[in-house]
């Protein structure tokens, strides 16, 4: 075939001749080689070739490389019909009953047959010998999920029938895949849009670390992940393209069902997405498969002779193709084929009707198959497969390829006809009105053919817990025993003190090998540089280099069976390790205890989508933020010191938050959350903050162990002095140290006896008092109940203060139960940089603030007067004019 624009043709076919005869003779191999050496002549010459990432705009895979489809194209065709049917039905269904609920028809319709082959031939389901394969099912897809579902018998025309109205009688559908809602079917959530590529790359990487470590043999497990191309705009989807190739993971599958449609608008309207992607993906180092066009254009590429076809196609925008999707045959043939008259001859052939019905890649079920089973035999690096089609492909007027295609709920009788017809499903003009719900008997080709199909793969999907991991046995007090006696003199930080707990669970004979130690590139922040040696760095290739510590005792080992996930400066990937492993037991059927430590400012709020997703999965282990605090953190400013992830954390219904003090608290927390998620299996996760301020550990007392999981205890009373004025100072984190300090002063200058609670949880503490306020409501006849933190208040005199290195709302959660209010201080405002003592002085959270706040309770409470406030304010040294922090 001739290039355009080629000045000695003759030539070029020689040179072409001759790559032919190497390619026959020696092989493909060989022929890179030549065309490798000479390109380095080209650079030795001065004249480098241009660099492109992009191949021309035509399938990957040559039409003599396609294998023959080995389904039965009739029956699978049929099966699509109905699918698609049904799962447009159900849409249109619900809103009719219920106007404006929503539900998206489009995108399953452009990705229909793409899904269809995989389900029919690729996807392996998880069994009890096998995990199977992980699929991450584009969001909005979720209606032909079910309405296959329902074809297999899995799901009701009840539950169809409420689809998006989960409250109704019988059951209804989620929206979207939340396993949250749907425990035992959908197993990832995708439609917070980015998320998906994004874990999918984790997943698939963690399902190697769980091979190499000889935990788990998941050779087989392909991880499939279905992506919008509107979908790559999201920083996400596109943020971690290099991982997989750096560690070959050639067990993960992206699928981009390029329909070039955002929301509401075309993708890439002025430029060529599939092309865009190439670029990204090839630079990156995946193998690119696009699968552009189906099989009605292969005897025009055949015939293009002079490249002209292969030009066009490449100069053509996609705004012009999503335009092609609606226009008529005339119009095509004018504006695509007439730009020059050679291309018009080509399709001279083609009627009018024909030019319109030429498909596109992705929906072409031989060519699918050959580009998943391309995919599936590809070795050494991550597949992804461009799949051009047509967002509502099949609904004709009624939002085939059109910007309002998303929104599309609703169909007339006329378009449900039409629809119907276009199907071929069976029913009749009075009945299609009704769109109702259409299924063949059991016996019927179509369903045996649809089970025998998932047979053949294992079980059905998408279908979560099949292979649920048993339950560990929580480790007994001996491994904790250190810890609840106390450091004596000697000062650690509460980081340090888990670093200690954290090595002791490692090294424990049955739970250590499924610890999942995550760090974003801080194990030396957290000092936790001892595990390197000791436990190494997940390397799937091994070390290949001599680190330039190796002479150190605690240096930077990496090996192909290390156990610590060392992420670099990513918190987003970590976060998608921790999701992998903390879902482990339902996904792979074994317990892994994922511990991703942090800065605490740098979880919840650069990544609370993700916290969120882990929810919504009923993910498992525990979230530590380090460094946590706005004064403890002195020094790093207002971007590192995080006075809000405990309000944050208050957002996700299943995360269970301690803002611990003590070694000890330490301790009795992690211990009950292995004992909760893992011997329990409840569906809940940890979120533990970590101070760097180093003070004594005082020794547990055995009463202490239900304060401190229910979220609070006396941890020091104040003197015994029947004449001293009472109060209550609640503390939290570090800020207890403040708190113990401000009794001494009430007690040593005001004569105020002042008790130090350690408050672990403000949201433990609120969550039991919300139950128990709902139950005694709704049963106005019983004796009603008592939340724990007014039953452990309730005979003490005084007012209540609470001081925390957080915002004021963390600790005002539980003023409704606290008898006379709370008074509280926070650090509301934006942190500085400065030393504890002028950061807390600043945020007026210190010992003296805390002095002030209790004398002026008192004197609200009528037990002072206002001169002894006064003048304790000149003591203490605080000026009444200070800005206050929250406007600074």
């Amino acid at each position: 075939m001739a290039t355009v624009g080629d000045l000695d043709p003759v030539e070029t076919q020689e040179w072409v001749d001759s790559l032919d005869y190497i390619l026959r003779e020696a092989g493909k191999d060989r022929a890179i080689f030549i065309l490798k050496r000479l390109q380095e002549e080209m650079d030795k010459a001065g004249h480098p070739l241009p660099f492109t990432a992009n191949t021309a705009y035509v399938n990957t895979i040559p039409v003599h490389q396609e294998p023959k489809y080995p389904g039965n194209i009739a029956l699978e065709k049929r099966i699509r019909s109905l699918v698609r049917w049904n799962a447009m039905a159900m849409v249109v269904r619900a809103n009719r009953v219920c106007p404006g609920i929503g539900g998206h028809i489009s995108t399953f319709a452009s990705l229909a047959m793409l899904l269809d082959v995989g389900f029919n031939h690729f996807f392996r389901a998880s069994s009890t010998n096998s995990s199977g394969d992980q699929v991450y099912f584009q969001g909005h897809a979720s209606p032909g999920i079910y309405a296959r579902a329902f074809l297999e018998g899995r799901l009701s025309e009840q539950q169809l029938e409420n689809f998006r109205r989960e409250l109704q009688p019988g059951g209804g559908l989620s929206s979207y895949p939340h396993p949250w809602l749907m425990p035992n079917f959908w197993q990832f959530p995708t439609v917070s849009m980015g998320l998906g590529p994004l874990m999918g790359i984790y997943q698939a990487r963690f399902n190697r670390y769980l091979e190499q470590r000889g935990l788990l043999d998941t050779s087989q497990s392909k991880v499939w992940v279905f992506v919008g191309d509107g979908e790559t705009d999201e920083p996400e989807s596109m943020g971690s393209l290099t991982l997989p190739t750096r560690e070959k993971l050639d067990n993960l599958i992206f699928v981009i069902n390029c329909n070039l449609q955002r929301l509401d608008g075309p993708v890439r309207g002025n430029g060529k997405v599939i092309q865009e992607l190439e670029a990204a993906y090839r630079g990156a180092g995946w193998n690119v498969i696009k699968l552009v066009w189906g099989a009605d254009w292969d005897p025009l590429l055949e015939k293009d002779q002079d490249g002209l076809l292969r030009q066009r196609m490449s100069e053509v925008v996609d705004g012009w193709y999503q335009k092609y999707s609606v226009e008529s045959g005339p119009f095509i043939r004018e504006h695509f084929f007439g730009a020059n008259p050679e291309l018009l001859s080509l399709v001279e052939h083609l009627t009018d009707e024909n030019l319109p019905k030429l498909r596109r890649g992705g929906h072409d079920l031989e060519k699918i198959f050959a580009a998943y089973h391309a995919a599936v035999k590809f070795k050494g690096a991550p597949t992804v497969i461009l799949a051009k089609t047509i967002k509502g492909y099949g609904l004709g007027e009624a939002g085939e390829g059109r910007n309002v295609t998303h929104q599309q709920k609703k169909l007339n009788e006329e378009e449900l006809k039409n629809f119907r017809s276009r199907l071929g499903i069976e029913l009749n003009d009075e009945e299609v009105g009704d769109a109702p719900y259409f299924k063949p008997s059991d016996d019927s080709d179509e369903i045996r053919y649809l089970h025998e199909r998932r047979k053949a793969l294992g079980g059905y999907l998408p279908n979560r817990g099949v292979k649920k991991a048993p339950p560990l046995k929580t480790p007994d007090q001996e491994v904790f025993k250190e810890f609840f006696e106390g450091s004596g003199e000697r000062e650690v930080s509460t980081t340090m003190a888990f670093v200690q707990i954290f090595n002791r669970l490692l090294r424990h004979k049955e739970i250590g090998k499924l610890i999942v130690p995550i760090v974003p590139d801080e194990a030396r922040t957290f000092g936790m540089e001892s595990l390197f040696r000791q436990y190494g760095i997940y390397a799937s290739q091994g070390q290949l280099y001599e680190p330039v510590d190796s002479k150190q005792l605690l240096y930077y080992r990496e090996a192909k069976d290390g156990q610590i996930l060392e992420e670099g400066i990513n918190e987003a990937g970590s976060m998608a390790s921790f999701i992998a492993a903390g879902t482990a037991y339902s996904t792979h059927g074994i317990n892994t205890i994922p511990f991703y430590i942090f800065y605490s400012m740098f979880g919840f709020q650069r990544i609370g989508d993700l916290i969120w997703a882990a929810g919504d999965m009923r993910s498992k282990g525990f979230l530590l933020g380090g460094t946590s605090g706005r004064t403890t953190l002195n020094g790093e400013g207002l971007q590192h010191q995080d006075g809000h992830s405990h309000l944050l954390a208050t957002t996700v219904p299943n995360l269970v938050a301690y803002d611990p003090a003590f070694a000890y608290e330490i301790a009795v927390i992690i211990q009950d959350g292995i004992r909760r998620m893992y011997e329990k299996q409840e569906d809940v996760f940890y979120y533990i903050t970590l101070g760097n301020e180093n003070y004594a550990m005082p020794p547990m007392k055995e009463h202490n162990h239900e304060g401190i999981l229910k979220g609070i205890y006396k941890f020091q009373p104040g003197p015994t002095d029947a004449k001293m004025i009472k109060a209550h100072l609640f503390g939290s984190g570090s800020l207890i140290t403040e708190a113990l300090r401000a009794q001494t002063i009430l007690a040593e200058r005001y004569q105020v006896s002042a008790d130090v609670w350690s408050v672990t949880s403000y949201k433990e503490l609120r969550r039991d008092a919300l139950e128990v306020d709902r139950w005694n409501r709704l049963h106005p006849l019983e004796t009603p109940k008592v939340s724990y933190i007014e039953s452990i208040l309730k005979e003490e005199e005084g007012p209540f203060v609470a001081v925390s290195d957080y915002m004021k709302l963390v600790a005002e959660q539980i003023t409704p139960w606290v008898p006379g209010g709370l008074i509280v201080l926070g650090t509301d405002g934006f942190g500085r940089s400065d030393s504890r003592s002028a950061l807390r002085r600043f945020f007026e959270v210190d010992a003296e603030c805390m002095t002030l706040a209790t004398l002026d309770a008192l004197r609200w409470q009528n037990k002072l007067d206002k001169k002894t406030v006064q003048q304790a304010i000149t003591d203490l040294n605080i000026d009444p004019e200070k800005d206050n922090p929250l406007t600074l």
